[in-house]
């Protein structure tokens, strides 16, 4: 999935991409999946929170250029990204890490953001990006692909729908963040076990959350 000649071009500006939906490509140009470098940072930030904006979580968006770059392009990074580009411009991208089956015993890629610019849909645009993960994978032998949708974005469940995608209504999307998380973290007392101790292993019987 790599290119090249992908750089040779010159990028737009941060202050051109996030003040505005990025610049209309001609429509006839056909899409271009790679891999997202430390340059294209700017560009997936911007379509983060284009993604942000449309899915009215705008305000929830903490994350900084230099957070994009310190996480996602290092040694062991904690994401991966793939681009989609029409001719010059960054029209799409998904964003994505590895997660771990125990029933499977095999790993899972993990979809943690999906978009593509709104006068890009139903184009082909969102296939051309999940046919790129399958692909990444298959590659990694994952055991399978998993992401979350909103209930009521309706269109997106239907395209999920018709590439064979299942949706596990029974699930429910658990969550500690803030304070919540920050508290808890913080409510081990001397003489509990700690994080990594066998024996309290042992002892804990936790849900199932696989």
């Amino acid at each position: 999935m790599k290119n090249s000649n992908s750089h040779s071009f010159r990028r737009p500006s941060m202050r051109q991409l996030a003040g505005r939906e990025i610049e209309r490509s001609p429509a006839r140009q056909p899409f271009r999946i790679r891999t997202g470098t430390v340059r294209d940072a700017p560009a997936i930030f911007a379509l983060v929170r284009w993604l942000a904006r449309y899915e009215g979580l705008k305000r929830e968006v903490k994350a900084t250029l230099p957070d994009l770059r310190r996480h996602g392009f290092r040694r062991r990074p904690y994401f991966h990204t793939l681009i989609c580009w029409r001719g010059r411009e960054p029209v799409g991208f998904a964003l994505y890490f590895f997660a771990y089956s125990t029933f499977l015993a095999r790993p899972t890629l993990y979809i943690e953001d999906l978009f593509v610019l709104s006068r890009c849909r139903r184009q082909g645009a969102g296939k051309a990006l999940l046919t790129a993960l399958a692909r990444v994978a298959a590659r990694k032998k994952c055991g399978r692909m998993e992401w979350v949708v909103l209930r009521g974005n309706t269109p997106a469940i239907r395209f999920y729908e018709r590439l064979g995608a299942t949706l596990r209504t029974e699930w429910i999307l658990t969550r500690l963040t803030g304070a919540p998380l920050r508290r808890l973290a913080g409510s081990s007392r001397p003489g509990r076990a700690a994080v990594g101790d066998g024996n309290a292993s042992r002892r804990s019987s936790p849900t199932a959350a696989r």
